[in-house]
């Protein structure tokens, strides 16, 4: 698979391991990254059918969003180093990040550190007691990511640009709530189209339902991948 499709992630947000696995086939070479969250995390199947897809070939982001004391998450992130897994979140505190970043050490894990939801608002901020509107959050937790060392962050594209001018080349830039020009933004408040999220900075983008709610979820794929290419050049 090229560059491009591996900065491509399709969220395999459904409640089963044949919903799952369907969507797999359906997508067949088209993908090589997928990202398993609480849905099917929870429903009791994620985990091994993520154990699963690793052992085909394929990459897996376990989206589990960790928020715990030291301890617990040093443990839950050794077990899930464990697995293979490419990429994992954690909230992004410093004390949690810096659990993360210990447990995964000396193991293929990028623990990316989750800022804001792109589907939260300045106002949404405020009514969560913060006294910092959504791009000084995430600039300042973006910059604790870099501090404490880990592999990236989470962020809408409408702060991948600052948030690359804060943390080291190296780190991810994990961008979801994308949306491809014209669909719907569901209940998205900061989505971007593909092309132009990467021209902002984002290193890999989520989508889930303009892929996976397609009567075609491969060509859907593939149309996404088409407009990711117009950034290529300018990434």
């Amino acid at each position: 698979m090229s560059e491009v499709d591996d900065r491509l992630i399709v969220a395999l947000d459904v409640s089963s391991r044949t919903e799952a696995q369907n969507l797999v086939e359906q997508l067949d070479d088209s993908v090589s990254f997928y990202k398993i969250g609480y849905q099917l995390f929870y429903a009791g199947e994620g985990l091994a059918f993520g154990k699963e897809l690793i052992a085909a070939g394929k990459k897996v982001f376990f989206d589990l969003k960790l928020f715990d004391i030291e301890n617990t998450v040093e443990k839950a992130v050794v077990a899930l180093a464990q697995t293979g897994a490419s990429f994992l979140t954690v909230h992004a505190y410093p004390k949690v990040m810096g659990a993360a970043a210990r447990a995964s050490a000396g193991s293929d894990l990028k623990i990316l550190g989750v800022t804001v939801l792109t589907s939260y608002d300045d106002d949404d901020m405020m009514n969560a007691g913060y006294d910092r509107d959504v791009a000084g959050i995430v600039g300042l937790r973006a910059h604790q990511a870099g501090l404490v060392g880990i592999g990236g962050v989470v962020c809408s594209a409408f702060e991948a640009g600052m948030v690359k001018t804060l943390m080291k080349p190296d780190m991810a830039i994990v961008t979801p709530g994308i949306r491809p020009q014209g669909a719907s933004t569901d209940e998205q408040k900061r989505s971007m189209s593909p092309s132009e999220a990467l021209a902002q900075g984002a290193t890999h983008l989520v989508v889930g339902r303009p892929i996976t709610a397609e009567q075609s979820p491969k060509a859907a794929a593939q149309l996404i991948r088409v407009d990711m290419n117009a950034a290529t050049q300018i990434v």
